[in-house]
C-alpha cells in the first residue's frame, strides 16, 4: 500500500515513482513480445510520422517514416500486458489515489511507447488531459519502464506541480504545447526535472501534469508500456473519443 507520505508527494508534485514495481523476468518478457509485434507489424500501430512531433519524418513514405512510435491496444494483444494492467498491486496503489472502482481507459495511452534510435522525435510540454474528454482533468497514467529509461534515450521530463497551475490559452501554441518561446512560460520551463526510471520502475501521473521527452540519442529502443485510470465518478463524456472503446473496472 501506498504510505500517506506518497500520497501526500503524489498530490503536491503531480507524480510519483514506484521502484521496482515490476521484476526484471517479467519485463523482459514484455520486451520479446513487443520486439515480435513490431516485426510482425501487428496493428494497430502509430508511426513517427503519424505524430507530426519536432523531428518526425514528414510522412510515412519518407525515410523513417515507419518507424513504430507506439504498439496501440496493449490491452487487448495479450493476457501477458492486461494481466498487468488490472493487477492487484497497481489496483491497490491507483485504489488510494483514486478511491474504489477505478475505470482503466482503453482508448487513451493503452500501449507500448518505442523510442528508436534514429528516427524518434521530441515530444514538447503538454497535458494530456488536453485531448482527453472526462468530466474532470484527474486520470493517472502508470508508466512502466521496460528497460532503464535517463535523458540519453528520452525519458519524460516533467514540471512539478504543473498539474495544480492555471494556464492561459495564449501560453500555448496552436497543437496545445506550452510555448517555449514566451518569457511568461521561461519560469516555468525551468522547473523541469528529468524523471530516470530503472527498469521494473512504475511511474504515477497526473493527466494534467505537463510533461516532456527528448529524442533516444543511445543505439537501443527505449520502451515503456502505459495505461491510463480514472475513478468511477469522473466519467468520459458521450460521443467522444474518450468513450470510444469499454472501459475495464480495476479491482483494488
Amino acid at each position: 500500500m501506498l504510505s500517506a507520505a506518497q500520497i501526500a508527494q503524489f498530490d503536491h508534485d503531480g507524480y510519483l515513482v514506484l521502484p521496482a514495481l515490476s521484476d526484471a523476468h517479467y519485463c523482459q518478457q514484455v520486451l520479446a513480445f513487443a520486439q515480435q509485434e513490431l516485426d510482425a507489424e501487428h496493428t494497430p500501430i502509430e508511426y513517427e510520422a503519424d505524430t507530426r512531433y519536432p523531428g518526425a519524418p514528414a510522412s510515412l513514405d519518407a525515410e523513417g517514416g515507419r518507424t513504430a512510435r507506439r504498439l496501440l491496444q496493449a490491452y487487448q494483444r495479450s493476457a501477458l500486458l492486461s494481466d498487468w494492467a488490472k493487477g492487484a498491486v497497481l489496483g491497490q496503489a491507483l485504489g488510494q489515489l483514486l478511491g474504489p472502482g477505478v475505470r482503466l481507459s482503453q482508448s487513451h495511452h493503452n500501449c507500448i511507447m518505442t523510442k528508436q534510435a534514429r528516427f524518434s522525435s521530441l515530444t514538447g510540454w503538454h497535458r494530456d488531459s488536453r485531448y482527453w474528454h472526462f468530466q474532470r482533468p484527474e486520470l493517472i497514467t502508470a508508466w512502466l519502464a521496460l528497460r532503464d529509461e535517463r535523458v540519453e534515450n528520452g525519458c519524460l521530463l516533467v514540471l512539478p506541480g504543473s498539474h495544480r497551475w492555471a494556464i492561459e490559452a495564449h501560453q500555448f501554441d496552436a497543437a496545445q504545447f506550452l510555448r517555449a518561446d514566451l518569457e511568461q512560460n521561461q519560469a516555468l520551463l525551468s522547473t523541469a526535472q528529468a524523471l530516470t526510471l530503472k527498469q521494473g520502475d512504475v511511474l504515477l501521473f497526473s493527466s494534467n501534469l505537463f510533461h516532456a521527452a527528448g529524442c533516444n540519442q543511445t543505439a537501443e529502443t527505449k520502451f515503456s508500456m502505459v495505461f491510463t485510470y480514472r475513478a468511477k465518478d469522473n466519467p468520459p463524456h458521450e460521443n467522444t473519443r474518450s468513450c470510444a472503446l469499454p472501459e475495464i473496472e480495476i479491482k483494488a
